[in-house]
C-alpha cells in the first residue's frame, strides 16, 4: 500500500514538473527571432548586413504616382505612411526585403505592394561603398502613427538574423485623430 502511494506521488510530481518545464520555455518562435538592433529617427542602426538611417516620415490621404505612362492616385481607409531612409551595404553585397510598421497596440502593418512599381520600393539590392535610398510605403490607421516602430529586415522570413526596429518619435495628433503633419496627397516621384 505504501508503495503504490510512493509511486503515485512520484508520478504526481513528475507530471507537475513536466507541465511547469512546459509553460515556463520560450516559444520556438522565440527561440529564433530576429536579433534586434535599436535606434531612432535620425541615427544610423547598423545590423549585420546593411545600416540603416530614417531620414523622414510623411503622412498623407491619397498617393499619386505614374504607372506605365498613366497617373494612379491610391486612396485607402486609413492613411499613408512614407517612411524614405538611406541604406548601406556593411562589408558585402547585400539585399533589404521587408518591412513593417509596428503601432503603439502591437498592430504590424507590412510595407504594401499597392507601389512596388514606384522608385524605391523593396527589395532593394545594395553593394558596398554605394548608398541607396528607399522609400517604404505603409497602409495604416491613424491611431497607429503615434508612437510606432519601424522594422526592417535584409530577409522576408529572418530567423537568428538581426532586424532594424527604428522608433519613430512623438507625432502630435490633430482632434480628428490624423497626425498633425498629414498631407492631402503624396506624389511618389522617381527622385527622392
Amino acid at each position: 500500500m505504501m508503495r503504490r502511494v510512493a509511486n503515485v506521488a512520484v508520478l504526481l510530481i513528475a507530471a507537475l514538473l513536466c507541465f511547469g518545464m512546459q509553460t515556463s520555455k520560450p516559444h520556438y518562435a522565440d527561440l529564433t527571432a530576429p536579433i534586434p538592433v535599436y535606434g531612432k529617427i535620425g541615427e544610423t542602426i547598423q545590423t549585420r548586413t546593411f545600416d540603416i538611417a530614417v531620414d523622414k516620415v510623411v503622412f498623407a490621404r491619397t498617393l499619386k504616382f505614374d504607372r506605365f505612362g498613366q497617373k494612379k492616385l491610391l486612396t485607402t481607409g486609413g492613411i499613408w505612411a512614407i517612411v524614405t531612409a538611406r541604406l548601406d551595404a556593411r562589408n558585402r553585397s547585400a539585399m533589404v526585403a521587408a518591412a513593417t510598421w509596428q503601432g503603439p497596440d502591437g498592430l504590424n502593418y507590412r510595407a504594401t505592394e499597392r507601389t512596388s512599381l514606384a522608385a524605391g520600393a523593396l527589395p532593394v539590392a545594395l553593394d558596398p561603398g554605394v548608398t541607396g535610398r528607399t522609400r517604404l510605403v505603409f497602409e495604416i490607421l491613424p491611431s497607429q502613427a503615434v508612437g510606432a516602430m519601424l522594422l526592417v529586415s535584409g530577409k522576408l522570413a529572418g530567423p537568428l538574423d538581426s532586424e532594424a526596429r527604428i522608433a519613430l518619435g512623438a507625432v502630435p495628433a490633430q482632434a480628428d485623430g490624423l497626425p498633425d503633419s498629414t498631407i492631402e496627397t503624396y506624389e511618389l516621384s522617381d527622385a527622392f
